[in-house]
Formats: C-alpha cells, sequence, structure tokens
C-alpha cells in the first residue's frame, strides 16, 4: 500500500480508523484538524496505517470520540514505507512543536523515538501503545493482556472446529505478537488437549512487512487451509486481512484481530466467516489519555487494559456465533476463571 507522511493541515477531512486489516480507501483521506493552531492531540500511525479495519482505525475512533465528546481538535500522521527511527522522531516532534498534548505514538516501534522527543518537550504528554520499555514522567505506556483474549479465541476455535485443526497466524515475530500465540494456542489445548495448533509468522525483524501485506497473510492462511485449518486466528494487522480473505474463500472461519473485524466496512465481504474477533481497547485508552490531559491529570506510567476491565475480550457481533450456546458458554467460563485467576494464561508459547 501506498504510504505518506501526513500532518494536521489547514482544512483537510477526516480519515478512516487507524492500524485496522484491509486495503482500502482510507489513506488518501486526511486528517481531522480544520486548523493546525486548534490542534490539541495527536496520533502517530503504525505501519500499515489508517484504515486496516484494526488497530490503527481503533486509535483513531478514540481521537475522533475524542474530539467529539471533548471538544478538542485532533492531528494524525502517517507512517512511510522503509522508514527508519529518524523519521519518527521528525513526525513526534514535528506533532509537539505544533502544540499537541498528548501526542501518541501507536505502537511499539514508536518507543526508541518517544524516549527521544518526550526529553525535549517535558510540558507535553506522551503516549506509547504497546510498549514499556520507555519511562519518563510524561509517558504514559498504554498496554494490554493480549494473552487473555486470545486465549478466549482459543476456546472458540476448539469449540467451533470440525477438523481437530486450527491455524495461528502472526505478522512479525516479535515477543507482543507472541502473546497473542501463547494465549491462543493455551485455549485450543485447555479446551481440547487432541487439538492441532498450525503456526506460521509472515516476517521476521527488522522485516516488517508482515504487518502491512495482505498478500503474505493470504498465502499464510491459504498454506494452513490446505493442512486442514478450518479456524484461522490472525494477529497481524493490515496483512490479516488477506488471511480472512482466504479463509472465506474457502467457507471456514476466521478470527479477527484488535477491532471487531466483523463490523469492518473494509471486510464487508467476508463478514459472514468472521466467527469472532479478539478485540483491544485501544480507542478507549487514547480517549482516556486525551480526556486525563484535558482534565489536567495526565495518565503517566503503565495503564494496563484486561480482561478484567474489558480491556481486551471477545466480540459476539456475528449473529451466528451467538447461536453457538456450547461455544458462548465455554468462553464466558473461561472469561471468569482468567479473572478469578484460576487459569494463569501464558504470556510466551
Amino acid at each position: 500500500m501506498r504510504r505518506i507522511t501526513r500532518i494536521a493541515t489547514v482544512g483537510v477531512a477526516s480519515a478512516a480508523l487507524a492500524l485496522s486489516a484491509t486495503a482500502c480507501g482510507g489513506k488518501n483521506s486526511s486528517d481531522s484538524s480544520s486548523s493546525t493552531k486548534e490542534a490539541s492531540a495527536a496520533i502517530a500511525y503504525d505501519i500499515g496505517g489508517r484504515g486496516d479495519q484494526s488497530f490503527n482505525d481503533a486509535a483513531y475512533e478514540g481521537l475522533a470520540k475524542a474530539e467529539k465528546d471533548l471538544q478538542i481538535k485532533g492531528a494524525q500522521a502517517e507512517p512511510t514505507d522503509g522508514e527508519g527511527e529518524a523519521d519518527k522522531v521528525q513526525r513526534l516532534t514535528e506533532l509537539a512543536r505544533k502544540g499537541n498534548n498528548p501526542v501518541i505514538g501507536v505502537g511499539f516501534a514508536y518507543a526508541p523515538a518517544i524516549k527521544k522527543v518526550a526529553e525535549k518537550f517535558p510540558k507535553t504528554t506522551f503516549g506509547i501503545i504497546d510498549d514499556t520499555s520507555v519511562t519518563a514522567p510524561n509517558i504514559a505506556n498504554l498496554v494490554f493482556n493480549e494473552e487473555q483474549g486470545s486465549y478466549l479465541a482459543g476456546v472458540a476455535a476448539a469449540k467451533a472446529s470440525k477438523t481437530g485443526t486450527v491455524g495461528f497466524i502472526g505478522g512479525v515475530e516479535v515477543p507482543l505478537i507472541k502473546k497473542f500465540e501463547a494465549g491462543f494456542a493455551q485455549g485450543v489445548k485447555d479446551t481440547n488437549p487432541n487439538a492441532k495448533v498450525l503456526t506460521q509468522y509472515l516476517t521476521q525483524p527488522p522485516n516488517f512487512d508482515g504487518f502491512a501485506k495482505p498478500d503474505l497473510g493470504k498465502a499464510a492462511a491459504e498454506g494452513q487451509l490446505d493442512k486442514g485449518a478450518d479456524v484461522i486466528y490472525a494477529a497481524a494487522g493490515l496483512a490479516g486481512s488477506g488471511a480472512i480473505e482466504a479463509t472465506a474463500a474457502k467457507g471456514k472461519w476466521a478470527i479477527g484481530v484488535d477491532s471487531d473485524q466483523y463490523n469492518q466496512a473494509g471486510l464487508a465481504k467476508y463478514k459472514n466467516s468472521i466467527l469472532t474477533s479478539v478485540t483491544k481497547d485501544v480507542s478507549d485508552s487514547v480517549f482516556n489519555l486525551i480526556k486525563s490531559v484535558k482534565d489536567g491529570k495526565p495518565e503517566s506510567g503503565e495503564v494496563r487494559y484486561g480482561l478484567d476491565k474489558d480491556g481486551v475480550g471477545l466480540a459476539d457481533s456475528n449473529p451466528e456465533y451467538k447461536k453457538m450456546t456450547d461455544v458462548i458458554a465455554a468462553v464466558d467460563k473461561a472469561k471468569a476463571d482468567i479473572i478469578a485467576k484460576k487459569i494463569e494464561v501464558k504470556t510466551a508459547p
């Protein structure tokens, strides 16, 4: 997909949701600020950019809600193909210089850049999603128990599978995505010890195309389908849309990630094959940080969203999923047991 660096400019309209999973026209839309001078909060998108129907789009939803409910102006900035740390530093610096507060980096890749820029703007609050490695009084680390939501997906996959073989596709083999894999595999095995979990990662660092290229996700899903998988869970950002497409083409079940992908417009043609989605409340994390700054009590340090506070969960938008009473009962029991600490979910395979 084409990606351009985009900072809030006068009279440019709002764009579609952040870092979600399909290649749609959202990339051609600009940010929602009517004036850079008016902008008071900003988000810098991760790989894949806005319009991914997943992670980035969820972040945008939080900004859009803040614009509406808090009467603030928002700014957005997109990543560029093959960019380095210097590009991220420049992007965050420009957003901070324009007076945006907070400035939020969507994704762990912003950690080194936020560390540098936050030191230069001590009166500006910086948020980073999915990272706790960088800390400072003016940095809020917005993190999630992805493994808990993924465990529920594993339970649902094991119950819904007819072949006893399910698949996991990770975008890039990094510790964050390993959490998704670990929870999913544990949920599957705890539900059906005889089940087989096929696992594949699309790329290895420093190649992060596995979060951005749907064709990679599609090829991986096709391979797993050929091996008998009938439920496939992809934690791969924009690339995950390819996995959903391939799974739908074979009439099998896909499990979405980050956003409720059953309701994403860019995935509408595949929605009937999206059994459920592991959701992360990225939207609320963005909104809450913006609100805290506006209220004069900015969040700082680790702000964690888990199953106990509905910070992660499993969507039930698909009517077919709602008919699976045995699946829902198993998922509900697993959720209760995790919250009660009867089940400890692994964070690494």
